[in-house]
């Protein structure tokens, strides 16, 4: 079970920091920008938003590792989404992306926290 409850702080310390720096360091500066499809008002709003809700689908990660009574089939496809997603994220980056290491421990840890 601690498995599962390390996997779940990897991901909202994952989400916390995509939100704020990666939202203070990206996306600020593309809004700010306002030139070829941003210059639509929807779209920074909608780039916003998808920003944003990319770190509450990761909190859902999270309290759906940590929950007690979580089928063992789901953790096992949540924890290789994360794995995978770290791996691709190290691969494309060439390992210049900060994430890719919480991507793949938060990852690692709930296989391991399923299949132990």
């Amino acid at each position: 079970m601690i498995w599962l409850w390390l996997s779940a702080a990897f991901m909202v310390t994952t989400a916390g920091v995509h939100s704020i720096m990666g939202y203070r360091r990206l996306i600020v500066p593309l809004l700010r920008t306002r030139e070829g499809p941003l210059a639509d008002p929807i779209a920074r709003r909608i780039v916003d938003f998808a920003w944003h809700a990319t770190s509450v689908l990761m909190m859902i990660s999270a309290a759906a590792v940590a929950w007690p009574g979580t089928p063992q089939g789901l953790l096992v496809v949540i924890g290789s989404g994360w794995l995978a997603a770290g791996l691709f994220d190290a691969a494309y980056t060439k390992g210049r992306h900060i994430a890719w290491p919480a991507l793949c421990g938060a990852g690692i840890l709930a296989l391991i926290g399923a299949l132990a």
